[in-house]
């Protein structure tokens, strides 16, 4: 995400013709757009994404059992667990 940030914000320097952004070559500029597309391709092909979307709802879960439990008395609120 942060790729495509910087990305625009250096296309958006160039554009304008801010300097020193509006000396640079396009290649650098655009440069961290495609190193978005690399992170993506990595990210989708090792699984990168899905695990972290696996722990998000993992911890979803255990929070939603942990109110679960606490509201029918069965958790010691002074000792939760993790």
């Amino acid at each position: 995400m942060w790729f495509v940030v910087i990305g625009v914000f250096l296309l958006g320097l160039k554009l304008l013709g801010v300097a020193p952004v509006a000396d640079w070559g396009w290649l650098v500029v655009l440069s961290p757009l495609g190193l978005a597309v690399v992170w993506w391709a990595w990210a989708d092909s090792s699984g990168y994404t899905q695990r972290k979307a696996m722990q998000k709802l993992d911890e979803r879960k255990a929070a939603r059992r942990e109110r679960a439990m606490e509201s029918l008395g069965q958790l010691d609120p002074k000792k939760k667990r993790r």
